[in-house]
């Protein structure tokens, strides 16, 4: 019948505007700020830095400053400088970090590759988005010390997504920690075996080659 999809379709609109008088899923107007609905977890704004320690945020950012972010940020609005240093991580290993971490949120479109690209997952996106103020061009540039989110924070706002990311990392610290105390206890049983055989060699009546003196002309 000619018309019947505009039919379908007005029915669709006519359904959609009985029901928001009286039907609470379809009442979407809010009133903000007073009133403010939860984002779903998938929403994303600007991105933020983890890291594993609320008290200590600094010392314990998983970002190790290599830098592939900076590289790979379409608008280049990222800036790492990297330490000269190394300092223990949450886990312990010595690592690089960066001395200066800046996003500019004024350049930043909210792609998400600096999260993609990242093999640490330690930078990942933010759901704030009350942004306003007064000042455009320095009051955008994030520094670390206002970029850095504890992993708390991270499992509110994306809580399947951080469970996810500590099942994984979790697994990869515990075997590297199995590979290394294995190192450490084949290390520890060949040193014995090794001071075993000198003191062999060295022994009186061993069974060592004896030298045969050339005979004079």
């Amino acid at each position: 019948m000619l018309g019947s999809g505009l039919l379908q379709g007005l029915a669709v609109t006519a359904k959609n505007l009985v029901g928001s008088f009286h039907d609470p899923a379809r009442l979407t107007t809010v009133e903000y700020p007073e009133q403010r609905t939860k984002l779903p977890e998938a929403y994303r704004n600007f991105p933020f830095l983890v890291s594993e320690n609320a008290t200590d945020p600094m010392g314990t950012l998983r970002c190790v400053a290599c830098q592939i972010c900076e590289k790979e940020c379409p608008p280049q609005c990222i800036y790492i400088e990297k330490s000269k240093d190394k300092k223990p991580d949450a886990t312990g290993r010595p690592q690089l970090y960066p001395t200066v971490f800046d996003i500019d949120t004024s350049v930043c479109m909210s792609c998400q590759i600096c999260v993609e690209v990242c093999p640490f997952d330690a930078i990942k996106m933010d759901q704030v988005f009350e942004i306003a103020t007064t000042d455009r061009f320095t009051a955008l540039l994030l520094d670390r010390e206002q970029l850095a989110k504890p992993n708390d924070y991270y499992h509110t706002i994306h809580p399947t997504e951080a469970a996810e990311v500590d099942a994984r990392l979790a697994a990869e610290r515990k075997a590297a920690a199995e590979k290394a105390a294995a190192a450490a206890a084949k290390a520890a049983a060949a040193k014995p075996a090794a001071v075993a055989g000198l003191g062999e060699a060295g022994a009186p009546g061993s069974s060592t080659p004896a030298t045969t003196k050339p005979p004079a002309a």
